[in-house]
């Protein structure tokens, strides 16, 4: 069985042709014990930009306290634009294609 912190990005690999953003969305406002170290060491491990660009996204989306003792710089996210769902926007920061209520942050809106 997978940890919490393994489990999150699993289904994160599943978007959007097997899970919907609504349920992970759903799923990830809850996760509030997930271990920092242990989030770092998956994310640097992984080979999914996807994946990785898109726990940064909901970590920011929900403001979570581990997003703050993780630093996206320190993580491969690749290089250019990933398309992931068709009609959605481009999240400014970490350049995915998602749904339009996931591609909004604090900077975009006061811009």
């Amino acid at each position: 069985m997978s940890s919490p912190e393994r489990a999150i990005l699993e289904v994160m690999d599943e978007l959007p042709d097997h899970e919907s953003f609504h349920n992970l969305d759903m799923v990830f406002e809850s996760l509030t014990t997930l271990r920092p170290r242990t989030l770092s060491a998956l994310l640097h491990s992984c080979r999914k930009i996807k994946v990785t660009r898109l726990f940064f996204v909901f970590a920011e989306r929900h403001n979570h306290q581990r997003r703050k003792r993780l630093d996206p710089q320190e993580f491969n996210l690749g290089s250019g634009d990933r398309a992931l769902v068709k009609g959605g926007r481009i999240h400014p920061r970490y350049r995915i294609m998602v749904p339009k209520e996931f591609a909004i942050t604090e900077a975009a809106d006061g811009a």
